[in-house]
């Protein structure tokens, strides 16, 4: 594969790449670069998370990188999800690793788990945290809260907090990365690692930040709406309506059954001729097209019948145009997600112990609230 094709997979759907041209560098002089995605192990699945980062990992592994799927145990038990218990957690991040091997995320060979439970017993780390703690203020740290789905105006806050943004930046240079990868609401702390090694004198990281997947009826007020989550309003907004597992009617999970991604799908918000806050386009370009590399529209034989699209840009500008009606492109999304999702209906079917624990855990948390 040569340079330009692997800068394409690398690049491709993201949001933003600090920087194109490091990247390049990067590409030109490392032959096998080390890159990952932390997550937080916070409760099920859905394919915000499992297809929109999944693809993600799976172009940048093509690209040739040696990848490294972070289990962030620690920062989940500090952001208290799950209710705060670490053996929720530790359930939660096995059945992630079931999930991205359902995905096909780790059949490449070069994608990897690792918990940040392996890294925090060396001492070398947490001089790591403190040397980035001691190099940014108190309030540069306290601005980075947001990347916890905290409100950056939120006045009572816990201690522990304060540490999960350097902790965040520690894991990049402990873990000997040279690109880190999240979702655009990670930036300010990966921002923070930059700024850090330019001060210590570190390798600084790549990043690239992905968009986020707007949940399916982002028109509909949330218990977030309001909130700053971002100093910049826009990113702001778009955090308080992506897509969150919180609220099941307003997301897809990987193994939902083609009966609810069909009912889900069909409830969603698609306003006609409208490509800004239409769910169900965001999940043509960034989960169909990665996933499957064309959009197969079924359409009434008087209305022109089934044509199948090659590029997002070709559906959108259809959509548009109104040649695409809002009930057609929503039954062929919900046909094009089952097909995705098969593998993972399929492993949970022959695996369903840590599946079956996810639902009974969640379920008791529920109570409890």
């Amino acid at each position: 594969m040569d340079l330009e094709e692997r800068m394409r997979l690398v690049a491709r759907n993201a949001e933003e790449v600090v920087t194109f041209n490091e990247l390049r560098t990067l590409l030109e002089t490392e032959s096998r670069p080390k890159a990952y995605w932390g997550f937080e192990c916070s409760g099920l699945m859905h394919i915000g998370m499992g297809l929109v980062c999944g693809s993600k990992i799976k172009d940048i592994a093509r690209a040739g990188f040696d990848f490294i799927i972070f289990l962030a145990d620690w920062h989940s038990w500090i952001n208290n999800k799950l209710g705060g218990n670490m053996e929720n957690i530790r359930i939660c991040g096995e059945y992630f690793k079931q999930c991205f091997e359902a995905l096909g995320v780790t059949s490449a060979g070069n994608v990897n788990f690792v918990w940040a439970s392996d890294i925090v017993g060396d001492k070398e780390y947490w001089e790591k945290v403190i040397r980035i703690a001691k190099s940014a203020s108190l309030l540069r740290v306290r601005r980075a809260l947001t990347i916890m789905g905290r409100e950056l105006d939120a006045s009572d806050i816990e201690t522990a907090w304060i540490f999960y943004p350097c902790m965040q930046a520690a894991d990049i240079f402990h873990l000997k990365l040279d690109m880190a990868c999240g979702g655009i609401d990670q930036r300010k702390a990966h921002m923070l690692a930059r700024d850090a090694a330019e001060k210590m004198g570190w390798k600084k990281p790549v990043c690239i930040h992905t968009p986020l997947l707007s949940g399916l009826k982002p028109h509909a007020p949330t218990e977030r709406e309001g909130k700053r989550l971002d100093e910049d309003a826009k990113l702001s907004r778009k955090i308080g309506i992506k897509m969150s597992k919180s609220n099941p009617e307003n997301c897809i999970f990987i193994h939902d059954s083609p009966e609810d991604i069909r009912m889900k799908i069909r409830a969603a918000y698609c306003p006609p001729k409208q490509e800004e806050d239409n769910p169900i386009l965001e999940h043509a370009k960034y989960i169909v097209f990665p996933e499957m590399g064309y959009m197969e529209i079924q359409r009434p034989s008087k209305y022109g019948g089934p044509v199948t699209f090659e590029r997002y840009e070709d559906l959108r500008d259809a959509y548009l145009r109104g040649e695409i009606h809002p009930l057609d492109l929503k039954n062929s999304v919900a046909e094009a997600l089952i097909k995705i999702l098969e593998p993972v209906r399929e492993y949970f079917k022959q695996k369903p112990k840590l599946l079956n624990e996810m639902f009974r855990l969640e379920a008791a948390l529920k109570k409890m609230e």
